[in-house]
C-alpha cells in the first residue's frame, strides 16, 4: 500500500457534520496511532528536506495545522509560527480577513513573525474552499516572507479551494484526496 493509501485508510469520515450533507473529514486517527503518525510526519519531512524545497520557517494554521506544523518544524531544525485566529495573540499582530461561507474571519500572525525574504511552508490539515490558507499567504507575504507551498495531509478539490489557491500563485502538496469533498 503506497503512503496516500495507507494514510486515507486511517482518516475517519464523519457523515453529516457539522451540518446535514458534509462528509466531515477526521485527522485525529491519524494522531492517535504512533505508527501512523510518524509515517504522516516522514511524508512531509522526506518532501520538505529536498534543496529547492526547504523553507527557512515553517507556518501553520489555527488550530489543526499546529499539530503537523510544529512537528515538522522540530524534524527539520526549523522554527514555527502559529497564524492564529483574531484576538488570540499577545504581541503586535498583522491582520487578514477572508469570506467563509456564512460571514467572515480574521487571522492574525506576530509582526515580527517572519522576516522579508524568508520562504516558509505554510500548512494545515485539509484544504477546503481555500479561504484560511489564502488569508495565510496574505499574511505571510505583508511581511515580505515568500510562500514557497501550500501543504495539507487532504484535499478536497471538488470544494474549489486548491484551484482557487492555484490561482492566486500558490503552489500545493496534499498527501490524500477526496473527490466528494
Amino acid at each position: 500500500m503506497d503512503t496516500s493509501a495507507y494514510l486515507k485508510a486511517h482518516i475517519r469520515t464523519v457523515p453529516d457534520w457539522p451540518a446535514p450533507g458534509v462528509q466531515f473529514r477526521d485527522i485525529t486517527p491519524l494522531l492517535q496511532d504512533p505508527k501512523v503518525f510518524r509515517v504522516l510526519i516522514d511524508a512531509f519531512v522526506h518532501r520538505y528536506m529536498v534543496r529547492g524545497l526547504r523553507p527557512d520557517v515553517v507556518a501553520g494554521l489555527d488550530a489543526r495545522g499546529f499539530i503537523i506544523g510544529a512537528v515538522l518544524a522540530y524534524e527539520l531544525g526549523l522554527g514555527f509560527v502559529p497564524i492564529r485566529k483574531k484576538g488570540k495573540l499577545p504581541y503586535t499582530t498583522v491582520q487578514e480577513s477572508y469570506e467563509l461561507e456564512y460571514g467572515s474571519a480574521t487571522v492574525e500572525l506576530h509582526a515580527d513573525a517572519v522576516q522579508a525574504g524568508e520562504r516558509v511552508l505554510l500548512i494545515d490539515d485539509l484544504i477546503a474552499t481555500g479561504g484560511t490558507m489564502l488569508a495565510g499567504k496574505r499574511l505571510l507575504e505583508k511581511l515580505g516572507a515568500h510562500v514557497l507551498e501550500g501543504a495539507a495531509i487532504v484535499a478536497l478539490p471538488s470544494l474549489g479551494g486548491m484551484q482557487r489557491l492555484r490561482d492566486n500563485g500558490l503552489a500545493l502538496h496534499t498527501l490524500v484526496e477526496f473527490d466528494n469533498g
